[in-house]
């Protein structure tokens, strides 16, 4: 339970992994007076092995034709760029390194990928509909992402009930962080895709809307589901 002066918001989180190798993150929150709600995790992988090497190597798809540029703060500017010709088009698959040490002034903000892309789904509006309007069904879950190392043949895919998806590639890394083996995460020894609503979302109008009301429910799934090359769900979309 978060308290503050005007609000108390109930927060639950559910973590469950199951057969199929498939980590799920269902999250729920609910509240008595209108709150920004904007939940994610930032797990960090690398499907070569804790504290391997890089993943400069795996190869990406990100199913999104557009990105939220920020400014020098890493601040979304309220914009939705194409991804077309630039270092941030993952609609076809390749390496995460292939492009990001490109002069580009996106990549020099966050030292590398640390953006928002608009995953190629129904946008849920930017304010709260009329009662009558005909929504897209949000708690459909997409396919998303796709993402291979090549070396191992494991496989990582993830579908999502969210808009949008944070990709980081762990620029900030420096080996003080130890994973569950002990080994450290040194510069991009991971990567996270944090499933969201676009970032800063309460200060951009034009941005879907993460304002949650009293007598509605926030609910949001995400399943990172896991195979290997040549596996039966391990084919390439």
């Amino acid at each position: 339970i978060i308290r503050s002066k005007d609000v108390i918001e109930t927060l639950r989180e559910f973590l469950n992994v199951f057969y199929g190798n498939e980590l799920v993150f269902d999250y729920l929150a609910t509240t008595d007076a209108p709150t920004p709600v904007n939940l994610t995790q930032h797990t960090y992988f690398n499907l070569v092995g804790e504290g391997a090497r890089d993943i400069l190597d795996h190869r990406v798809i990100i199913r999104a034709l557009h990105f939220t540029p920020v400014d020098e703060g890493l601040i979304p500017t309220g914009e939705l760029a194409t991804v077309i010709g630039t270092p941030f088009d993952f609609r076809n698959a390749r390496a995460i390194g292939d492009r990001i040490a490109e002069d580009h002034p996106q990549l020099r903000f966050g030292g590398g990928y640390d953006h928002n892309f608009v995953l190629d789904r129904p946008m849920p509006p930017p304010l709260s509909p009329d009662p009558g309007e005909v929504l897209p069904d949000l708690s459909k879950l997409v396919p998303a992402i796709y993402v291979v190392e090549p070396t191992s043949g494991r496989i990582m895919e993830v579908y999502t009930s969210e808009p949008g998806v944070q990709f980081y590639s762990g620029n900030f890394l420096d080996g003080s962080i130890t994973g569950k083996g002990g080994a450290a995460y040194e510069h991009r020894f991971g990567f996270c895709l944090e499933t969201q609503h676009f970032p800063d979302s309460p200060n951009q109008p034009e941005f879907p809307s993460t304002i949650l009301r009293p007598g509605e429910e926030y609910r949001s799934r995400t399943v990172y589901a896991f195979s290997v090359v040549g596996s039966p769900e391990g084919s390439m979309p």
